[in-house]
């Protein structure tokens, strides 16, 4: 079946699913807005301590998502899961989601640390694609948590996504996001840019790197040898 015809035919299943269950698909992701902004609110708690206790910001931007309903179905389409509220909830670790955007790789470690030491935050899952970067090049760290939201009449268990990763790196995966879903792009040229790219990974770690030392050195302050 032609791909543009299957996913209409799925959106247009979705639509029905979701007019035929408002409420419930409205409440679900009312929990998951509720969760990111306690997940948000957290790092920029941190952010502030951290400004006061070292006289710097180590959260340069946060950005936060919610999967869209398309989004959520065609995932589901593909682990073979039913579309439902239920559903949603039992098989996806990421429609809720926080990235936030650090000055270097060091502040990615302690921030991440920072939260999870929190006796509220459940750690579910951790992928490190710093230390073990995915074949593309692509470099982030990858958490799913679990937070407590509490509501008028309820405490619930949330589940969110969060990423950590440098500007150098956000810019980098921006741009890989870009090649990937552009359809138009003949194949002979892809494989050129994507070697492009992975080489600019490595470019951009080492960059990170070298920054890192920098500011290293600057915090040494009054330690500084002549060489």
């Amino acid at each position: 079946m032609d791909r543009v015809l299957r996913s209409a035919i799925l959106n247009s299943n979705v639509i029905d699913v979701i007019q035929d269950n408002k409420r419930p698909f409205d409440e679900l992701m009312s929990k998951y807005r509720c969760a990111i902004m306690e997940i948000e609110t957290k790092f920029k708690v941190l952010n502030e301590q951290y400004s006061l206790q070292y006289d710097r910001n180590p959260i340069e931007t946060i950005k936060t998502r919610l999967k869209s309903m398309e989004s959520i179905s065609r995932k589901l389409a593909q682990k073979g899961k039913s579309f439902s509220a239920k559903s949603m909830e039992e098989n996806l670790d990421d429609i809720a989601g926080v990235r936030v955007i650090c000055s270097f790789q060091e502040d990615i470690y302690t921030l991440a640390k920072c939260l999870l030491d929190q006796d509220d935050i459940e750690l579910l899952e951790t992928k490190d694609y710093i230390k073990n970067p995915k074949p593309s090049g692509y470099r982030s760290l990858h958490l799913i948590v679990r937070v407590p939201i509490f509501l008028q009449n309820e405490k619930c268990f949330m589940k969110v996504e969060v990423q950590l990763r440098t500007i150098a790196m956000d810019f980098w995966a921006s741009l890989e996001h870009k090649l990937r879903y552009k359809k138009e792009i003949p194949e002979f040229e892809k494989d050129s840019l994507q070697k492009e790219l992975f080489e600019c990974a490595q470019m951009i770690n080492t960059l990170d790197q070298r920054m890192e030392a920098v500011k290293n050195r600057l915090a040494a302050g009054g330690q500084w040898e002549k060489s």
